[in-house]
């Protein structure tokens, strides 16, 4: 049987590092593994207004199905200001919404990300720790992967064409494969 895993990238440009992380570990999942990409581009901000009139938006249905449906989650989280994102964390607030809270129950969580800073994603990496606590996710702890210096590591594209950050992120995904 296939293991799932629903990754997610809190960029909203198409040639970000994070985007081109995420397609990566796609590319070298293990065998028996895949990764679907979701996407949070469509995903307004929160409004519990709208909630209240229109229920859930499509694109967090979409997601909150696919997060259903998935053995894992893989954050793959840019760093700004020394935090996440507000956009991902916004997906994230709308995905627990209704019945997406048992969802992420129990559910196992990696993060990893890339930056052109010398320290990679750390500190984002670590706000989503009281994120995952409240969601009660089981974040996997057994590995870390940040990306420094990610502008001399991607190609124009945004891909990942560094060979050794490849290996990096090849074990990094087979590790958090074996544990979902």
């Amino acid at each position: 049987m296939t293991k799932t895993i629903l990754g997610l990238s809190g960029s909203l440009r198409r040639a970000s590092f994070n985007a081109g992380l995420l397609r990566a570990a796609a590319e070298l999942v293990p065998e028996g593994t895949k990764i679907e990409i979701g996407s949070i581009r469509e995903v307004p901000l929160y409004d519990g207004d709208l909630e209240k009139a229109s229920g859930l938006p499509p694109a967090v249905k979409t997601l909150q199905s696919q997060l259903q449906a998935a053995d894992g989650v893989l954050l793959v989280t840019p760093e700004y200001n020394n935090g996440i994102p507000g956009v991902f964390k916004n997906t994230i607030d709308w995905m627990s919404r209704g019945p997406g809270l048992q969802m992420w129950v129990g559910k196992p969580v990696a993060v990893i990300g890339a930056s052109p800073g010398g320290f990679g994603t750390i500190m984002a990496q670590n706000h989503w720790l009281p994120v995952l606590r409240t969601l009660k996710a089981e974040f996997w702890a057994e590995g870390r992967l940040m990306v420094p210096r990610a502008g001399d590591l991607f190609d124009e594209d945004g891909n990942l064409a560094d060979p050794a950050s490849r290996d990096r992120l090849a074990a990094f995904i087979g590790g958090f494969a074996e544990v979902i």
